[in-house]
């Protein structure tokens, strides 16, 4: 790692320093590397740094353990991922305020990026662990990664019932990864990165705090195509997940409940104030709709220049490292012209021969002889997919002997 890098995680290192001050910092200073020389009244100069955090950022090269951080992760084979690296996740670098450094413990695959978040109460019901476990399964099941952030109550039961459809599910912590909260879930934590990865933006060895909490919901609904909001009071921390999802311009899923259960009175208001009231795994697919451009999935993330711009505030080459900047590396995982891609959630659920046909029609008209010598199947046995095709809202008919991607 070099120094510029080294710098910038020693600048995430000082307790106080969250991703919008390290922003304000980078931007008024050029570098991590040049916050720490700077004098403490320049320091104060910047919005959020106070006379404490500026004698913390300038004391840091001497009391943070940069090295010592770096031997941890690898010694507990935690991966660093820092905001501009060609791994950071695509859509997480997308929102107003990404964490500036990600420790991840498993693995980040492309078709996570097709994620449904899942979060409710921590004092959940009978009746929000069957739900949970009924979403968990189900989205699984159709092909999603399920987000959560490891909490006690719907969280858990979330990433259980995922890993019990055989899916692949991510937890978000508040705390360090080498200090898991609440420390009974240390097991599932250690289940849910041999089946995907678990996150988080704080310091390896950093306890957790009331605030860091509804900070990490941000990543959680970052992560996520949209939000599930399984079962919650109206002052239920997952209505801050919630509300976190609004502002990104992701979906926002509730679950109904009995109109006497204290418990689900936060998914009636979310319901009452727009979000899409949900029975099954079908309703979220008909609500997410057809993607803004098709999603391809199973490759690598490789860079690509003249793709989406970086996130608001904050630079594409902070983390210089001799590589082609942030702006170069976005993922080119979203293409018109490298399929099979995944065009509408709703493709998840199609078997083999649905899926063959599918992909054998273009956005443009494509004639059904076409789609016969394509597939080597039998014209009936095509008509009938075709049928099916339509009725799932994924193909159009254009006259009589054509379809359509819709």
């Amino acid at each position: 790692m070099n120094e510029t890098r080294r710098a910038a995680l020693r600048l995430n290192m000082v307790s106080g320093v969250g991703p919008r001050i390290f922003c304000r910092l980078f931007e008024t200073f050029g570098s991590a590397e040049n916050v720490f020389g700077a004098s403490a009244a320049d320091l104060q100069a910047v919005q959020g740094v106070g006379a404490s955090l500026a004698r913390a950022i300038l004391s840091a090269p001497q009391q943070i353990e940069v090295d010592q951080e770096i031997e941890d992760c690898a010694r507990s084979e935690i991966r660093l991922m820092l905001f501009g690296d060609e791994d950071y996740p695509v859509e997480l670098s997308q929102i107003h305020d990404p964490p500036t450094v990600l420790y991840c413990k498993g693995s980040l695959l492309p078709q996570d990026r097709l994620a449904i978040a899942m979060v409710g109460s921590r004092h959940v019901t009978d009746y929000g662990v069957k739900v949970a476990n009924q979403f968990g399964r189900g989205l699984a099941q159709a092909g999603f990664c399920v987000v959560s952030g490891l909490a006690r109550g719907a969280d858990a039961a979330s990433h259980r019932a995922a890993l019990g459809g055989g899916g692949r599910t991510i937890a978000v912590l508040g705390s360090g990864l080498l200090n898991i909260y609440p420390p009974e879930h240390a097991e599932l934590a250690r289940e849910i990165a041999s089946h995907g990865a678990v996150l988080s933006e704080v310091p390896l060895h950093r306890p957790p705090h009331a605030g860091a909490f509804p900070q990490r919901n941000r990543i959680v609904s970052g992560l996520s195509l949209g939000v599930l909001v399984i079962e919650a009071g109206s002052r239920s921390g997952a209505l801050i997940t919630a509300r976190h999802a609004m502002e990104q311009n992701r979906e926002v899923f509730a679950i109904p409940g009995r109109i006497d259960s204290r418990g689900s009175h936060g998914c009636h208001d979310l319901i009452r104030d727009g979000a899409t009231l949900v029975q099954d795994v079908e309703d979220i697919l008909d609500a997410l709709g057809p993607l803004t451009e098709p999603l391809v999935l199973g490759r690598s993330p490789k860079a690509a220049a003249d793709s989406a711009e970086p996130a608001e505030g904050v630079s594409g080459d902070v983390f210089d490292s001799n590589e082609p900047s942030s702006q170069e590396k976005q993922s080119t995982l979203i293409s018109n012209s490298s399929p099979p891609s995944i065009r509408q959630p709703a493709e998840l659920l199609l078997n083999d021969q649905e899926t063959m046909v599918l992909q054998a029609i273009g956005v443009e008209p494509t004639f059904i002889d076409q789609i016969v010598s394509a597939t080597s199947l039998p014209i009936n046995r095509v008509l009938a997919t075709l049928s099916v095709l339509q009725a799932r809202r994924l193909i159009r008919r254009v006259g009589g002997t054509q379809v359509a991607r819709i």
